[in-house]
């Protein structure tokens, strides 16, 4: 137990920081529709095909190549087009709300990025995967550790004072509290980042590999973006493929020989911007191919909703605000953690 506890305190003195920055960053980006104060940002979604490829029309007009559109959602009104490290956000009927041309102009972009890669990448993205292993291990070994002392649980949301033991004991109790959800939020976005996480996870419904090919786009032999392709007869086809599904992503070819991309989301999808996707060819507009998310493996299905839960894109406000206490929790534990470990003396 003693080996245990020593581990256990090591490992949070070391990541805790990073831990803390991510519960902080998660805290704030779960309400991030809410809190962008722009015009038109609570208007209702547009769902009709003519209108969303009028749309579509307008914005990418002239595109190079790399752009993508974000369609509105019920949660958040605005359009945004993606245009490498700029973009803009639009009325959805095509009027410009904003524009940037770099992520730091723009607070919810940073924060995104702070919380998926630590503002490094990939490299940050790795770190963070690790840091999600770690927290899987430190609830693991807190909640054993707990045990010993159950008898003098405490509900409190601060330490009594800022010494060694009283942090320590705070810690074990505030850490107990959050232990449950705190351990879901940490599986799905460790499944997200390491594909053998969610593999292991999930292997009793689907085979890894069987959830990877749902995952991979197939390869097609396409034409060159033509530059006057009719968006809008891509997207009233993607509708009539798919008619209770919600627009959600166009893709523009990066390179030549790639197809337009469509994402959407089904009525019965969790995931935000949908699984189901549609390509086609850049050069004719013809359909070459589509993947219906609802038919895709009961593993891959049950990955798609990793992202909703860790997210709080399902429950509605109340699983929101519960994310945001745990979120919090977590940034109280990482911080103190480290404070403990390294400035308090025992």
């Amino acid at each position: 137990m003693k080996l245990l506890d020593l581990l256990h305190r090591w490992g949070g003195g070391v990541l805790g920081l990073i831990l803390a920055v991510l519960g902080l960053s998660g805290a704030i980006l779960v309400h991030k529709e809410e809190w962008i104060g722009l015009p038109h940002v609570g208007d209702a979604r547009v769902s009709d095909p003519a209108q969303l490829g009028e749309l579509a029309d307008r914005l990418l007009a002239g595109a190079n190549g790399g752009e993508s559109l974000v369609f509105a959602s019920d949660r958040f009104g605005l359009v945004q087009l993606r245009e490498g490290t700029g973009g803009l956000y639009a009325s959805q009927t095509g009027e410009t709300v904003a524009r940037w041309s770099s992520q730091w102009e723009r607070p919810e972009l940073w924060l995104f990025d702070l919380h998926h890669h630590l503002l490094t990448g990939d490299a940050g993205e790795t770190v963070i995967g690790v840091a999600g292993l770690a927290a899987l291990v430190f609830i693991v070994t807190g909640t054993i550790l707990w045990w010993r002392t159950r008898r003098t649980y405490r509900f409190r949301l601060w330490p009594a004072r800022m010494t060694g033991p009283a942090i320590r004991i705070h810690h074990r109790d505030l850490g107990i509290m959050a232990a449950p959800l705190l351990f879901v939020v940490a599986l799905t976005g460790t499944m997200m980042i390491f594909r053998p996480v969610a593999g292991a996870v999930l292997a009793p419904l689907s085979s890894p590999a069987a959830i990877e090919a749902d995952l991979t786009a197939p390869r097609f032999k396409a034409g060159p973006l033509a530059a006057d392709l009719d968006w809008q007869a891509i997207i009233i086809a993607a509708h009539q493929a798919y008619p209770d599904a919600q627009l959600r992503i166009l893709a523009v070819p990066k390179k030549s020989g790639d197809p337009v991309t469509i994402r959407m989301k089904r009525a019965a999808e969790w995931l935000p911007n949908g699984r189901t996707m549609l390509w086609f060819d850049p050069a004719s507009g013809a359909l070459l191919d589509s993947r219906d998310a609802l038919k895709m493996q009961p593993g891959t299905q049950a990955f798609n909703m990793a992202y909703p839960i860790h997210a709080g894109k399902v429950g509605g406000l109340a699983y929101r605000l519960l994310l945001t206490v745990v979120g919090l929790a977590l940034a109280i534990l990482g911080a103190l953690s480290v404070w403990s470990f390294w400035f308090c003396r025992r």
